[in-house]
């Protein structure tokens, strides 16, 4: 990973057009092949990125200011940013990351959704849990009842991070010829809770949204003993 603290300017244009003034911020360029631009705010989001893959290229403009210029190889977008003044430029090598151990509720919520991933769809079937990638691990990995694959992420409150992080799954799974040969691998995002932001930004990429209701997997949420 390489790390740039600089103050500069940052131009994206693409499906959308954001700008960001000139001021002092973070530049991480991932083994991933991401791009991110962050602030000393706005806790953990970037202001501004480039999925992967995407290539960088360096140089200058005409009045000699160095420059980096972002691309997708799949999309018109691109990342332009100005470097007014480069403050630090470390790179570093952090390994093979061993994936996110998820603990309490969320990782209860995996262990239940293996044993009966047909609660997520009927004839849904579990090939793998952890299915590993280059970026870590997808949580389920099953196939529908046409032998389609689906990848599925599993959230207690689904956010636009966690439709981002499946997103990013489904890129590279879909390389994968023998997961792929009865189609695209499909994407699920389930979570006891998905906020309509994340919700609508899955629906747009394809993404099958589910929710989970924890206490009818546990057996706690019998319907013959409500009222109603």
């Amino acid at each position: 990973m390489r790390l740039v603290v600089a103050r500069c300017q940052v131009d994206y244009a693409g499906r959308l057009t954001a700008h960001l003034p000139l001021a002092t911020r973070v530049l991480m360029i991932k083994a991933d092949g991401s791009v991110l631009v962050h602030s000393d705010g706005g806790s953990y989001k970037p202001l501004n990125w480039m999925s992967p893959p995407c290539t960088v290229v360096e140089g200058t403009t005409d009045e000699g200011t160095p420059e980096w210029v972002v691309t997708s190889p799949k999309t018109d977008d691109t990342l332009r940013i100005l470097l007014a003044e480069v403050l630090h430029d470390s790179s570093h090598d952090l390994g093979v990351d061993p994936g996110l151990q998820k603990d309490g509720v969320e990782k209860h919520l995996q262990e239940l959704l293996a044993d009966h991933p047909a609660t997520l769809a009927p004839g849904l079937t579990l090939v793998r849990r952890e299915f590993p990638t280059a970026i870590g691990p997808v949580d389920l990995l099953c196939r529908d009842a046409d032998g389609r694959t689906v990848a599925v992420e599993i959230k207690r409150r689904g956010e636009i991070d966690g439709v981002e992080q499946l997103t990013r799954y489904l890129e590279l799974l879909n390389r994968d010829p023998l997961l792929t040969a009865k189609g695209p691998v499909q994407g699920m995002f389930a979570a006891q809770l998905i906020k309509p932001q994340a919700r609508v930004l899955a629906e747009d990429r394809g993404i099958t949204c589910a929710l989970v209701d924890y206490d009818a997997l546990r057996g706690l949420d019998d319907p013959e003993s409500r009222l109603f």
